[in-house]
């Protein structure tokens, strides 16, 4: 049997969760509302990546960049968290 978690490191964990989802949604916005082409709708560039000026296309490089890693550490820490511990076999 477990013991349950203490309730520092339960904060701790969902502070972390959090924090991965706001930076996800803090870096999507930037790439697809604030840093969309000048009278293109919002999403992807597709053939408006071509008339971007250099330091748009970096900047949105960049944000997609950060919420890809952001992405990526979310869900290895939800697997080392979560569902790793669910699939282990119980202590005796």
């Amino acid at each position: 049997m477990t013991r349950p978690l203490p309730r520092w490191l339960l904060v701790v964990h969902w502070a972390l969760i959090l924090n991965f989802l706001v930076n996800m949604i803090y870096g999507s916005y930037q790439l697809f509302v604030v840093l969309a082409p000048e009278g293109g709708a919002v999403g992807p560039l597709w053939g408006a990546a071509a008339s971007l000026p250099f330091e748009q296309l970096v900047a949105r490089r960049l944000y997609a960049i950060e919420v890809w890693v952001s992405t990526a550490g979310l869900a290895v820490y939800l697997g080392l968290t979560e569902v790793l511990p669910r699939r282990l076999p119980p202590r005796s």
